[in-house]
């Protein structure tokens, strides 16, 4: 028993080395450290938070506009915008060759090594390279990409600043990687910027474009409601592109006025795309949906014109009171006597001094009715002259000296305007109402003259699409030489070299024939040989 009893009577047991007792209860060391909380780190001062790019009002320098949305998306490392280096001549005398180095010359070229060993890792990092004006040291004219891959963040960057870029004329990528997204963003961003500037030169070297990269830039150049109306070169040399590539870039030739120089050097083209590309220089058939488009273009301009023409009002206005006077039951003679009136009450008092006969009043009228006001009195050498030259008879621009109810003189001008130079507004705004020809139930357009310069070196062409290619050269030369001075005369240069033909065919020959008097560079040449060794 008393053995029992002191066992538990003996010496308490320690606790162990993970415990402590406090007020009648145990807690863990770890538990106190938990209940502590840890101290608030406030962000050091003058440290601000991250920036929305969307805030950033652009300054129209690419340096700073480039860099500040970098650092607002969080991109860290992003390429630097440099000014594009110029290669300089380096000119070196024979005394300095024949003359030993001394040991400051070899630390000084030990030196130099080392530092174009370094500029040689600087140069293949990815730069951004730019020309500037010369005469404003930050408004950039061209921008060249050249041997790093373009992403989406960067084309992002680029949709935010360059349309603020008020001297910006080309843009070169050259074997950016360019797939089918990031081309389709970057062709979307075009219209950005020539809603505020005018690309007028893109070069896409070298990028892998396929077929479908093609078609993009085909509906890029022209569809049937719109069309690029400032870019003036677009270099498509050195990438994938094949006969259906070059259908789609010449369905955009179709109602482009405004591209002149064209390369598709080194690509996949045979004859099915010569043949599409060639049928757009010469007379082509427009479609049902092109037709379709043209009337409804034509029934626009026609109502366009008449709401513009002071004839067409009048006469209008004249229609309401007679339809008013057959309501009111108004005699016939009142009826007849109101011309007279309305035309006395509308002329100028120069003209309404003179007596006229109410039959000369009537062919007014009729003359009206073809575009002309009638109160314009234009004396007949001038009708004869006018009528003579085959233009469409227009208000006389000189104001007549008596006072009464008159047109401004700014309204005349551009009713003037608009009567004379209709053809060429029209051409300018679509190409649809260019004239056409009616053959066989079938609209047929002029073509293509426009574009000057067209490249298609080292393709696979044969002689089948050789002769496409002769056949709307031929067409051009026909049409200068009928003696066209205004407009555009066609292709002045044509390259089809290095294809899948042989250089001494008769065919390729007669194109060479055909286009040399047409070179404007080699007949510069020529004019200079013949002034310099006379005969």
């Amino acid at each position: 028993m008393s053995g029992e009893s002191s066992a538990p009577g003996g010496s308490p047991r320690t606790p162990r080395p993970g415990t402590q007792k406090t007020s009648g209860s145990v807690t863990k060391k770890g538990e106190r450290s938990v209940k502590e909380k840890p101290p608030t780190v406030l962000p050091p001062v003058g440290e601000e938070e991250p920036k929305n790019p969307e805030e950033y009002q652009c300054t129209g320098v690419l340096e700073t506009d480039f860099a500040e949305l970098c650092t607002r998306l969080g991109y860290t490392d992003f390429p630097k915008v440099v000014t594009r280096p110029r290669p300089h001549p380096i000119f070196v005398s024979s005394a300095s060759m024949s003359e030993k180095p001394t040991p400051d010359d070899q630390r000084l070229s030990a030196s130099c090594s080392l530092n174009s060993l370094e500029s040689k890792y600087v140069f293949f990092r990815p730069t951004i390279q730019v020309e500037l004006e010369q005469d404003d040291s930050k408004a950039v004219k061209e921008i060249y990409i050249r041997g790093w891959r373009v992403e989406d963040r960067i084309l992002g960057i680029f949709s935010k600043c360059l349309p603020s870029l008020s001297q910006l004329q080309a843009i070169n990528f050259w074997k950016v990687g360019l797939t089918d997204k990031t081309l389709t963003t970057f062709i979307a961003l075009l219209p950005l910027c020539s809603s505020t500037l005018r690309i007028a030169h893109l070069s896409l070297r070298n990028n892998n474009i396929d077929d479908h990269g093609a078609q993009l830039l085909g509906q890029a150049l022209s569809t049937l409601h719109s069309c690029n109306r400032t870019l003036v070169s677009l270099n498509l040399g050195f990438n994938h592109i094949g006969d259906e590539g070059a259908g789609y870039i010449a369905d955009g030739l179709r109602l482009n006025r405004s591209l002149l120089w064209l390369s598709l050097a080194h690509n996949r083209i045979q004859d099915k795309g010569a043949l599409k590309l060639a049928e757009v220089l010469r007379p082509f058939e427009l479609t049902h949906t092109e037709v379709v488009e043209r009337r409804r273009l034509l029934l626009e301009k026609g109502s366009q014109e008449r709401s513009r023409s002071p004839s067409s009002s009048r006469h209008g206005d004249f229609k309401m009171d007679r339809d008013k006077s057959q309501m009111l039951g108004m005699s016939t003679a009142a009826l007849a006597d109101k011309p007279d009136k309305m035309q006395t009450m509308k002329a100028p008092k120069g003209l309404s001094k003179k007596k006229e006969k109410p039959g000369e009043v009537v062919k007014k009228e009729e003359k009206s009715g073809s575009g002309q006001s009638p109160t314009q009195g234009t004396p007949k050498k001038e009708d004869t002259a006018k009528s003579s030259k085959g233009k469409v008879t227009i208000p006389e621009q000189k104001q007549s000296k008596g006072k009464g109810t008159k047109m401004g003189s700014k309204e005349k001008r551009s009713i003037l305007l608009e009567s004379e130079l209709v053809a060429e507004t029209t051409e300018m705004i679509n190409p649809l109402l260019e004239p056409v020809e009616h053959r066989d139930g079938k609209v047929f357009m002029p073509g293509n003259k426009v574009l000057l310069h067209l490249n298609l070196l080292r393709n696979r062409i044969t002689e089948v699409g050789l002769e496409a290619f002769l056949t709307a050269v031929q067409y051009q030369v026909q049409f200068k030489s009928k003696g066209v001075s205004k407009g555009p005369v066609g292709l002045l240069w044509l390259s089809l070299a290095k294809n899948c033909f042989d250089p001494q065919c008769p065919m390729y020959t007669t194109i060479q024939e055909l286009m040399l008097p047409r070179d404007p560079i080699k007949t510069k040449l020529r004019e200079e040989e013949a002034m310099a060794f006379p005969i």
